[in-house]
C-alpha cells in the first residue's frame, strides 16, 4: 500500500481521531524516516525504504516555525487544542529533544496556552534521562504499547535492538508513576507466511495485567486507519475494538477508541 512522508517541520494543524485539532512538530528528516521501530502498519513506510539524505532540523528551526506557524494561526482565529511531536519516525530520537520540548512549552504558553502539548513516542528512548524529564513535562506523553508478548513485539514493532522486551519496557513505563498515556493498536492478518494477532485472549490479559502495573492516567486503542506497507494487515472490528475497551474500563481506566 501506499505510504507518506511529513515534507516539512511544521505540519497542519489536522484534526486527529484521538487529540482534537492538532499541529504537527516533525523533528526527523523531511526526506526519509528514522526510527528506533519499523512497524509494519506504520504510515510513513517502513525503514529501509525510506533512507534519509537529509539532516535532523535544528532546534532554531523548529522554534522559528512553530513560532512563526502559531502566530499565523493566532491572527486567523485557529487555536490548535494541541501541538503534536510525531512525524517521519521516533521525536525523542532528535539530539535537542528535551532543550525543543522546553521551547515548546514557553511558546504554548505565550501564544496560546490552551493547547496542550503532545509526543507520540514508542518508548524506547526512556533509558535517556533527557528524555524522561522531558516527557515528563508535557500535558499528552502518549506511549506506545502494542503487545506484552516479546515474539509480538518483534513481529508488530521490529526493534532495531533485538534485546529489547517487554519487561524493560514494562519498567520504564512503570517509571512515569502514571504520567503517561498508553497507546496500543490493535490488528489482524499475516507477516512472512505467520498469523499477527494481537487480540487474543492471551494478550488481552496481559495488557489489562500491565496497565494495572502501569496506571496510566488514559488508554488509547486504535487500529488501522491509513494505508501500510503491507497488504495483508487488517482492521479490528469496530465491536472487537469496543469490546477490549469494555475490559479497560471495567478495570477503572478512562479509555479512548478510535477506528
Amino acid at each position: 500500500m501506499a505510504t507518506f512522508l511529513f515534507d516539512q517541520i511544521i505540519f497542519g494543524p489536522v484534526r486527529s481521531r484521538r487529540l482534537g485539532i492538532s499541529l504537527g512538530v516533525n523533528l526527523l528528516p523531511t526526506d526519509g524516516k528514522i526510527c528506533s521501530f519499523n512497524c509494519i502498519y506504520c504510515e510513513c513506510g517502513l525503514n529501509e525504504e525510506r533512507r534519509i539524505q537529509a539532516r535532523f532540523p535544528s532546534r532554531d528551526e523548529v522554534k522559528e516555525g512553530l513560532e512563526k506557524k502559531l502566530i499565523a494561526m493566532k491572527q486567523e482565529g485557529v487555536v490548535p487544542d494541541v501541538i503534536t511531536f510525531a512525524g517521519n519516525g521516533e521525536p525523542t530520537m532528535h539530539p535537542q529533544f528535551g532543550d525543543i520540548i522546553d521551547d515548546t512549552i514557553e511558546l504554548r504558553n505565550k501564544l496560546c496556552p490552551a493547547a496542550k502539548v503532545a509526543v507520540l513516542s514508542n518508548a524506547t528512548m526512556l533509558h535517556k534521562e533527557a528524555v524522561f524529564n522531558a516527557l515528563n513535562k508535557i500535558d499528552d506523553n502518549i506511549l506506545k504499547l502494542d503487545s506484552v508478548l516479546d515474539l509480538r513485539i518483534q513481529q508488530l514493532n521490529v526493534p532495531n535492538q533485538p534485546s529489547f522486551t517487554f519487561e524493560k519496557l514494562l519498567s520504564q513505563l512503570c517509571r512515569f508513576k502514571g504520567n503517561l498515556i498508553i497507546q496500543t493498536m490493535f490488528l489482524r492478518g499475516e507477516v512472512n507466511g505467520m498469523n499477527v494477532n494481537n487480540t487474543t485472549p492471551e494478550e488481552i490479559t496481559g495488557w489489562l495485567n500491565a496497565l494495572k502495573q502501569i496506571k496510566p492516567k488514559q488508554v488509547m486503542i486504535y487500529t488501522i486507519d491509513r494505508e501500510t506497507p503491507l497488504n495483508s494487515l487488517k482492521k479490528v472490528s469496530k465491536k472487537a475494538l469496543d469490546q477490549i475497551g469494555k475490559l479497560a474500563e471495567n478495570e477503572g481506566f478512562n479509555v479512548s477508541v478510535s477506528y
